[in-house]
């Protein structure tokens, strides 16, 4: 970072700006692009799906229809309260999914709106539609997870300091960067200090942005977003320290990990690669996952001298937001990431754009072809890593809806406790509470079942090959769908 990077938007004297020339002044060519990210997921990801693990327990805790799951300490309750105005109404998945859905087309226009002031209509729609088109969007779109979201707070802070840094009467804009960062708080609170500190460093850095206000601003967003998660850590876990010790325990001690590799991996449709010792097979699903930071890269170096900051923010803070899941973390989700890749869509389509449209806003014909081509074959790639993944969460839906068929076949009826492999999501099918004597998610002792089992239906699940748990050897078993149950009573 340097002063010579300019938020000021002045014409070359070399000609106009090849963005602003080709692009209309409204925001219709994003209005369509969000508009199809919604029509996607309700046609390909909506249909048949069901609530995977995580999303069990982020839902239970708003539902008004099953009971709450043990809560961990890395979790944070944004995505809770965000599904919470329907799942509190309803138990229909279906429901939930379309509400998240569309919900997530009018987040993502109102995060690139941010960037109108800074760029033109159709370079946000192409950056949009290169984030839209990813699988791992179009899945967690409608899905009860959290880093969709905080994708979407990030690029609009981005936005939003930009636009504060080059017009210092803009209150909205400060407001809106409080608000980016709060929602980052509020979704993943690591994820909200890897935000901050490029932004606050940006701020410090460039001496046209020292402003007292940015750095308020920036502080009170922190506060508000992480404020819940830290009052939590005190009432819950003993301290912030406390907490945040055992979140490291549970995601399998947070240290060095070179874990580039396996987000590579996990590029061929999993949503969860842990451990990640799967051979790397489907290589074009991940094709465009190495073509990312060259692109990017090329944005940047590429980028009209008027909007160079512009460009390089959401590469430098992008690369903050990536480096803890790339470096820190021993396993891979490809939605660790979201936030990062919808901060990369902007100097990419700066890249693009670039390639295919000379400085007079005319096309070059060839280039542009090319440019078109490798979309239209990046975005088929994606349809079909989609369906995949798709495809996996409707079989454990079934899967889960065939154990809850085996429970109350079994006599095990709301209200009822299960325990064991999988108990957490069995359990919210079966509309039971899940409580677990070991493990991250324990919550119970033995004997406290035990004592549960006198009044309620109690029932442990064991994954075939496993033997139970020494106090439930003797309780009468059934073999279930890919388990054998141990009932209580």
């Amino acid at each position: 970072m340097s002063d010579r990077l300019r938020v000021r938007v002045r014409r070359p004297v070399a000609g106009p700006d090849p963005g602003a020339a080709a692009a209309p002044g409204t925001l219709g060519w994003v209005v369509a692009v969000c508009a199809a990210f919604v029509v996607a997921q309700l046609v390909l990801a909506v249909p048949g799906s069901g609530l995977g693990w995580d999303e069990t327990v982020y839902t239970s805790q708003v539902s008004a229809h099953v009971p709450a799951a043990f809560f961990s300490a890395p979790r944070a309750r944004g995505i809770s309260l965000l599904a919470a105005p329907v799942a509190a109404l309803t138990a229909s998945t279906a429901a939930l999914r379309v509400y998240l859905a569309v919900l997530s087309g009018a987040g993502l226009l109102v995060a690139l709106r941010v960037w109108r002031p800074l760029l033109p209509a159709r370079m946000l729609a192409l950056a949009g539609g290169l984030f839209a088109g990813l699988w791992i969007s179009l899945l967690y779109g409608s899905q009860v997870m959290p880093n969709l979201w905080s994708a979407y707070g990030g690029l609009a802070a981005v936005g939003c300091l930009l636009r504060a840094a080059r017009d210092r009467t803009d209150r909205g804009a400060l407001a809106g960067l409080a608000a980016g960062v709060a929602l980052v708080g509020l979704m993943r609170p690591p994820d909200a200090l890897w935000l901050v500190l490029p932004l606050a460093g940006a701020a410090l850095t460039i001496r046209r942005w020292r402003r007292p206000a940015l750095f308020a601003v920036l502080a009170a967003g922190l506060l508000a977003g992480c404020a819940e998660w830290v009052v939590e850590a005190y009432v819950r876990y003993g301290g912030l320290a406390a907490r945040l010790h055992r979140a490291s325990a549970i995601e399998g001690g947070l240290g060095l990990h070179f874990a580039v590799d396996d987000q590579i991996r996990a590029l061929d449709g999993r949503t969860l690669c842990r451990p990640c010792d799967v051979p790397w097979r489907h290589r074009a699903a991940s094709a465009w996952w190495f073509a990312l930071p060259l692109l990017a890269a090329g944005g940047a170096a590429a980028a009209w001298r008027g909007r160079r900051a512009t460009v390089w923010l959401p590469l430098l803070t992008a690369a903050f937001l990536a480096a803890p899941y790339l470096f820190t973390v021993g396993y891979a989700a490809p939605r660790f990431l979201l936030p990062a890749y919808a901060l990369l869509a902007i100097p990419v389509a700066e890249c693009l754009w670039w390639a295919a449209v000379r400085a007079t806003g005319r096309p070059r014909r060839a280039v542009t072809a090319v440019v078109v081509v490798a979309l239209c074959g990046h975005l088929a790639i994606q349809g079909s890593v989609l369906l995949t993944a798709v495809h996996g969460n409707r079989r454990a839906r079934g899967e889960y809806d065939a154990v809850a068929a085996g429970l109350r076949a079994n006599g095990v009826r709301p209200p009822c406790v299960l325990s064991g492999d999988s108990a957490v999501p069995a359990a919210f099918y079966a509309g039971c509470a899940s409580r677990e004597t070991a493990g991250a998610d324990r919550s119970i002792t033995a004997d406290g079942l035990l004592a549960v089992a006198r009044h309620r239906p109690v029932a442990v699940l064991v994954a075939p090959g496993d033997r139970p748990p020494a106090f439930a050897r003797h309780w009468r078993s059934a073999a279930l769908p890919g388990y054998r149950a141990y009932f209580a009573r």
